[in-house]
C-alpha cells in the first residue's frame, strides 16, 4: 500500500536531504566519473553514524510502520463491513421474496394444485415449498455474514506480528 500524504515521513525526507547535502555532490561526482548510478546506498554505509541517529531513524521508522499498519487495518475492516452489508442485503433479498413473490406463486400454484388435490392439501405444500426457498436465501445470507464477522482485520494484524518477530529478530543480534 502506497501512503500519499504524510506529513513526517516528507518531513523525514527534507530533513534527510538536507543533511545530505555534505555528500550528495560527492556521490553525484562519483557518478559521473565511475558512469554508474545508484551508490548511494553504499556511501550511507560508509557514513558514520551516531547512536542516537539510528535510534532516532528507527522510532520514526517504526511509527511510520505503526500508521501504515493502523492505515491497513482500517481499510480491512472496511472491506469486511462491505461482506457484512451484503450478507444483510441476502437477508433483505429473502424477506422480499418470501412476501410478494411467494404469494404470488403461492396464489397461482394453489389454485392449479386445487383441481387435482384437496385445496388444504395444496396450500400445504405450497406453504412448505416457499418456506424451503425462503430458507435458502437466508443460509446464504448467514454464509456472507459469518466471513464479514468479527470484524477484525486478520491480515494486517498478521503483517503486524511479522513485522514484531522480525524487529525482535534484528534486536537480538
Amino acid at each position: 500500500m502506497e501512503v500519499r500524504h504524510d506529513p513526517e515521513a516528507q518531513a523525514a525526507r527534507a530533513a534527510e536531504r538536507e543533511h545530505a547535502g555534505g555528500w550528495a555532490g560527492a556521490d553525484r561526482d562519483t557518478r559521473e566519473r565511475t558512469g554508474r548510478r545508484g551508490g548511494g546506498r553504499r556511501d550511507w554505509e560508509e557514513q558514520d553514524r551516531s547512536v542516537g541517529e539510528i535510534v532516532g531513524d528507527l522510532t520514526s521508522q517504526v511509527a511510520h510502520l505503526a500508521r501504515v499498519e493502523a492505515q491497513l487495518a482500517a481499510r480491512e475492516i472496511g472491506d469486511k463491513a462491505k461482506q457484512g452489508a451484503f450478507g444483510g442485503g441476502m437477508f433483505a433479498l429473502a424477506g422480499v421474496t418470501a412476501i410478494y413473490g411467494g404469494a404470488a406463486l403461492a396464489l397461482a400454484a394453489g389454485i392449479a394444485l386445487a383441481l387435482v388435490w384437496p385445496a388444504w392439501l395444496a396450500a400445504l405444500v405450497m406453504g412448505v415449498a416457499l418456506l424451503a426457498v425462503a430458507g435458502i436465501f437466508a443460509l446464504v445470507g448467514r454464509a456472507k455474514l459469518r466471513e464479514a464477522l468479527p470484524p477484525v482485520p486478520d491480515e494486517t494484524m498478521e503483517h503486524a506480528r511479522e513485522d514484531a518477530r522480525a524487529l525482535r529478530g534484528r534486536m537480538d543480534r
